[in-house]
């Protein structure tokens, strides 16, 4: 196959074409490698990749393949990680100076899954140190560029992962998602971004953010493309305490049937004002497509709504505070050169190797936590979660799967929120409540602006429930292929 063809296909065209033998992983591996050494000077999604073993790896699924031992559909098909997802050998960072010269002893459970299933491992992708903030920004090792416009910001904080999928430098990529860190970026960069139910997939190897809250998951071009990245990735983990025992359905054959008669509700919540004029449109054309081919329209109300960006940013910087309590300049960690004594290498370490918005969210979660302020914020705002999340419960009794924007705004420029934290912390105001009650969340391409930025919708299904989710998104996915547009670079 022609480079060029390669990396403009999906990952279900890929592995067609790798099982009717029309192509070789050797071929479709280094075509991608070919596109990231083009490409990724201008966008900055990679951190790290690796030509010789992804080749390697490829050659291992070639060789599979001509004995028949193919692995399963993504053998030989390349997939980039979020690098904070541990792959044994490889750097882990999480874009922080704290961890610059640290390398994973092991594999994470996705990891290991994926290298069970063939999948050639390629590389680590950018994104907000440690997770924290919406636009690729606070990476200590320098901004991804959107692919789509280069003097804006991808969002965040799985930019990286994002920003390649747009820029055809990978197929598939996975990022984690602890308040909208894969559905935002997948909005503003054109791509298809899901966040399963919390409990679905493993976050073993995963460097933790905020426990309660992270999730991993797929980005790609297509619905489809999600749909068999998360059947590989998904299911029960004995190391992962917070790992559900659920039986994992085969998604991509869910999608071959429609789910219908389905009802879609509108919480009104959602379509308030603070939302992007560009961006209501988009939403309200896909919900028109929706009602054409017989889905049921329900308004629905989620009144907690307006508290989630404070419950949020309480228990996310509570958990992050005592998560990060671990990079203490002492074991593993990078070390300032400047300590005198024990108290100074763990202060001056911290000062040094973490950035402002990891210092700033520490600090508040550590406040969160103290003595006295314990029960009135922390205490108080799981409270508060719950009746988000009952709230959830009492739309979902009159509807299958809501429907909503993913962010208020196309992507917008570098700078033009850094300086301003509470808004940068509002770019996530549609996805937080989602986290906050454990479910899925899909982020589907659903129009341009007149500048030609990509704009997302978001669709919010039960616990466990990805089938009918994927099932509704494709419907919509599988007609407009907006994922497939590709920008010019």
């Amino acid at each position: 196959m022609d480079f060029s063809k390669i990396v403009s296909s999906t990952a279900y065209e890929l592995s067609k074409a790798l099982s009717d033998g029309a192509t070789t992983s050797t071929e479709i591996t280094s075509a991608f490698i070919d596109r990231i050494q083009k490409v990724d000077g201008q966008v900055h999604a990679f951190l790290y990749h690796d030509p010789e073993d992804m080749l390697a790896q490829a050659k291992e699924s070639d060789l599979r393949r001509s004995q028949n031992l193919t692995l399963g559909p993504l053998d030989g098909v390349p997939v980039g990680l979020k690098d904070v997802i541990a792959v044994e050998g490889q750097p882990l960072t999480a874009a922080s100076k704290i961890l610059e010269n640290y390398i994973s002893p092991y594999n994470a459970t996705v990891t290991r899954k994926l290298k069970e299933s063939g999948a050639v491992i390629s590389g680590r992708l950018n994104l907000d140190e440690f997770a924290m903030g919406s636009s690729t920004e606070n990476s200590a090792y320098g901004a991804t560029k959107n692919p789509w416009d280069l003097d804006r910001v991808p969002g965040g904080s799985s930019g990286g992962s994002a920003a390649a999928v747009a820029a055809r430098e990978i197929p598939l990529t996975l990022g984690s998602d602890t308040g909208g860190s894969i559905r935002q970026p997948a909005s503003l960069c054109g791509v298809v971004g899901m966040k399963p139910t919390y409990g679905m997939v493993s976050r073993f190897g995963l460097a933790a953010f905020a426990s309660s809250l992270d999730q991993i998951g797929p980005f790609a071009q297509s619905v489809e493309d999600v749909a068999l990245l998360l059947e590989i990735i998904s299911g029960h983990d004995p190391l992962d305490s917070t790992s559900y025992p659920v039986e994992i359905p085969r998604y991509s054959e869910v999608l071959k049937e429609d789910c219908q008669p389905c009802k879609i509700g509108l919480p009104s919540e959602f379509f308030g004002p603070g939302m992007d004029d560009e961006v209501r449109k988009s939403v309200e054309l896909a919900i028109e497509f929706y009602k054409s081919i017989g889905f049921e329209i329900i308004d629905v109300s989620l009144p907690s709504t307006d508290l989630s960006v404070s419950v949020y940013y309480v228990i996310a910087t509570a958990e992050a505070s005592s998560n990060l309590a671990r990079y203490d300049g002492i074991r593993y960690t990078s070390r300032s050169q400047r300590a005198e004594n024990a108290i100074d290498i763990y202060s001056k370490s911290r000062g040094e190797g973490f950035g402002e918005e990891v210092k700033r969210r520490c600090i508040l979660g550590a406040y969160a936590l103290s003595s006295g302020y314990y029960d009135a914020y922390y205490l108080r705002a799981q409270k508060t979660r719950t009746l988000i999340r009952k709230d959830f419960e009492k739309a979902f009794q009159k509807v299958d799967v809501i429907l909503t924007p993913t962010s208020p705004t196309p992507a917008f420029k570098f700078g033009e929120k850094s300086d301003d934290p509470i808004s940068m912390y509002l770019s996530d105001i549609y996805t937080i409540s989602t986290n906050l009650a454990g479910l899925p969340g899909i982020s589907v391409p659903c129009g341009f602006s007149d500048s030609g930025l990509p704009i997302g919708m978001q669709l919010i299904g039960q616990a466990f429930e990805e089938g009918p989710l994927l099932s509704v998104a494709h419907q919509f996915d599988r007609e407009h292929r907006l994922g497939r547009q590709a920008p010019n670079l």
